[in-house]
């Protein structure tokens, strides 16, 4: 099945589920709080609720980078099994849990086992496929985890119609059985010379060369920081959108939460392969289209933000979240294969890694400002105010990186590379 063309869609495939079950297993517990307390008293605080989702994004954070050098390191169909096995394992143990303190490390073993995810999955998609569908092919491994988020959401139903331990207990038993499932349907790129496996020790390279040289790269510097300022807004919609939508529509809650992350959801999903295929084929044409397709996604945020901020109308407030999911599917479909166009394959799991724990930390700063611009009465306001610090981003995105190949495959060291691609140019 490897050697066929099919496979890297199948892929895709495979790993679309995990996704899928990788944000459905962190979103559950945020729904289900109201059956939960009653058997768990602490839960009652919202500081102790608080406490709970914090300690996850923490360690999901510092654990990322780690999780990038590990999955570049060994081989990474066996970091995908084993890290779901664990998350499922736990989802599953956290249905027996009776205090807080079971449930509050049971979540840090989450954070652990999750965030080696990510890393080793992008890495591995970007590997299977070519410049001609690399950025579709990883859009669509990204609705997996829209959609996983989107039916988190449904804990608290399934919670009321059965009970919380059950709703655990049947999610964990899922991801336990898809995890064998993984064992004899997915591979490892084989053929990828620049990716070692763990059985061949004498071709992999230090832990700690692949961090050296990503910060040693002036590129990866600006790669980095075009991801994290769009994860501020990305992270502010996620997590205050359906109190923004509450107070400019002046709508109950009830109404305002299921409007605001459906809508998001669903634009966000055909941004994703909108920009994948729009992508694709203008980086045969151009080599820096990728650039131009994630700057087109960033730039429509932009008066997005600013309209959810101050619009005080239904047609306003839904069109720009419509218009903020479109866009930022498009730049979430091409981080990864932007990436590929400035680092090594060997070393793509730790420089993603490395993104996605400063866009953990930026959602974790984010969320906490918001919340205290809510209780100040000035949300919207800062809200649109994000909409100027996604345009310095946009606009160093566009004049500082400056790819010189489709598919960066060479072993040769990127600060070397990059310097005599400037020469040259």
């Amino acid at each position: 099945m490897m050697n066929t063309k099919r496979y890297p869609w199948i892929a895709v495939g495979l790993l679309w589920v995990v996704a899928l079950l990788n944000y459905m297993d962190r979103q559950m517990l945020s729904t289900m709080k109201p059956a939960m307390q009653a058997d768990i008293t602490e839960l009652q605080s919202a500081a102790n609720f608080g406490y709970l989702m914090a300690v996850f994004l923490w360690i999901y954070g510092f654990m990322s980078p780690v999780s990038g050098m590990i999955a570049d390191k060994l081989n990474r169909k066996w970091i995908i099994v084993g890290s779901l096995f664990v998350w499922s394992a736990v989802t599953y143990l956290m249905g027996y849990a009776t205090t807080f303190n079971q449930l509050y490390w049971l979540r840090a073993l989450m954070g652990v086992s999750e965030a080696l995810y990510i890393p080793a999955g992008l890495s591995l998609i970007a590997d299977l496929h070519g410049p001609k569908t690399r950025s579709l092919a990883v859009g669509i491994h990204m609705t997996g985890l829209y959609m996983g988020q989107a039916l988190g959401g449904f804990g608290a139903t399934i919670a009321d119609r059965f009970s919380w331990q059950a709703t655990f207990h049947s999610f964990g038993i899922a991801g336990i059985v898809y995890a064998v499932v993984l064992v004899f349907f997915l591979r490892e790129k084989k053929a990828a010379a620049a990716v070692p496996l763990a059985t061949d020790s004498r071709h992999q390279p230090s832990v700690f060369k692949g961090m050296a040289l990503l910060l040693s790269n002036l590129s990866f510097w600006i790669i980095l920081f075009y991801f994290t300022v769009p994860s501020l807004p990305g992270w502010a919609a996620k997590n205050w959108l359906p109190t923004l939508f509450a107070e400019n529509l002046n709508v109950p809650m009830s109404t305002a939460g299921p409007l605001s992350t459906i809508t998001i959801a669903a634009s966000s999903f055909l941004g994703v392969i909108a920009g994948g295929l729009l992508s694709d084929r203008w980086v045969t044409k151009n080599v820096k289209g990728r650039i131009y397709t994630s700057a087109i996604g960033l730039a429509l945020t932009i008066p997005s933000l600013l309209l959810l901020g101050f619009g005080h109308s239904l047609l306003h407030v839904v069109g720009a979240a419509v218009c903020f999911g479109l866009g930022f599917g498009i730049f979430d479909a091409n981080n990864m294969p932007i990436l590929c166009q400035f680092v090594p394959s060997r070393y793509r799991a730790t420089a993603y890694g490395l993104m996605n724990m400063t866009g953990v930390f930026s959602g974790a700063y984010i969320t906490n400002l918001l919340g205290r611009s809510s209780d100040a009465g000035h949300l919207g306001q800062d809200f649109a105010m994000l909409a100027g610090i996604v345009l310095v981003a946009l606009l160093i995105q566009l004049y500082f990186l400056r790819p010189k190949v489709n598919d960066f495959t060479e072993a040769q060291p990127i600060t070397t590379r990059n310097n005599e691609k400037n020469e040259n140019s």
